[in-house]
C-alpha cells in the first residue's frame, strides 16, 4: 500500500535563481525553506478566513467558511503545538452524508480518489526566461479531469496512511471534495519517497467515495 489546485502564489518564489555558474536552473534550490514558508503562507489564508467568518457568523461560521485548520490525530490531544502538527484544508464541495455514516476511524479502509503535487515552481525555457508556475503532479488515481463516473476510487487502509492524509481522511463524509494541504512533517519527512523530495509540502485533491467500518467487510470489487 502507498503511503501516500488551489495555487497560493507567495513571495517566497522570488528566492528561487539560475546557477550562477552553469547558468541551470535548480527548482530544488533552498526547498526546504520554500517549503515551509509555502505551508505558512496557506495557513495563514486559511486563519484569516476562519477569523473572518468567526466574526461575521458567530457559531455558524463553518456553513459560511470554506477553510479549516485540523490537527493531527496522531498527536496528543491538546490545543498547544506547532504549525506543522496540522493540515490546512479547503473544502471544494461537501458530500451529503446520504447513509449518515459520518467520518472513518483508523481502523476503518476508505475508497479514495485522489492526486498530489508539489508546491509550485517557476518554470523557465531554455534561455532562462520565466513562463510561469508549474506544479509537479506525483501521483494520481484517475486520468484527465476527475469523473466519479468513470474514476475508480483507490481502496486503502487508513492505517496504511501518512499522518496528513490519514488524518484527513478521518474528517471526511462520503462525497467529500477537498484539498488538503500538509507539512513534510506529516508526510514523507526530511528523507522524501520517491518523486518526491525530502522537506516536501504536499498539496492533494481528495474525493472521499466510500468507507467501511473495520470488521464489516470490504467489497473485493467496485462498482
Amino acid at each position: 500500500m502507498k503511503k501516500y489546485l488551489f495555487i497560493l502564489l507567495p513571495a517566497v518564489f522570488c528566492l528561487m535563481s539560475c546557477n550562477e555558474t552553469n547558468n541551470e536552473y535548480n527548482p530544488y534550490e533552498d526547498w526546504q525553506s520554500r517549503n515551509a514558508a509555502w505551508f505558512e503562507d496557506t495557513v495563514q489564508a486559511a486563519r484569516l478566513a476562519i477569523a473572518t467568518a468567526k466574526a461575521e457568523h458567530g457559531d455558524e461560521w463553518e456553513e459560511h467558511c470554506d477553510w479549516r485548520m485540523y490537527k493531527s490525530l496522531y498527536k496528543t490531544a491538546t490545543s498547544s503545538g506547532p504549525v506543522t502538527d496540522s493540515i490546512c484544508v479547503r473544502i471544494v464541495s461537501r458530500g451529503a452524508d446520504v447513509r449518515g455514516k459520518g467520518s472513518p476511524a483508523y481502523n476503518d479502509s476508505v475508497r479514495v480518489s485522489y492526486r498530489g503535487w508539489l508546491m509550485p515552481t517557476v518554470n523557465y525555457t531554455g534561455n532562462g526566461s520565466e513562463t510561469g508556475l508549474v506544479q509537479e503532479m506525483f501521483d494520481t488515481s484517475y486520468y484527465g479531469d476527475y469523473n466519479p463516473e468513470t474514476a475508480v476510487p483507490q481502496l486503502m487502509s487508513i492505517r496504511d496512511l501518512i499522518e496528513g492524509f490519514g488524518t484527513a481522511v478521518q474528517y471526511m463524509v462520503e462525497d467529500d471534495d477537498w484539498m488538503v494541504f500538509m507539512p513534510y512533517t506529516l508526510a514523507y519527512g526530511a528523507s522524501g519517497k520517491g518523486a518526491i523530495p525530502g522537506y516536501s509540502t504536499l498539496q492533494f485533491r481528495l474525493h472521499m467515495v466510500r468507507w467501511y467500518e473495520s470488521g464489516t467487510g470490504v467489497p473485493a470489487t467496485w462498482e
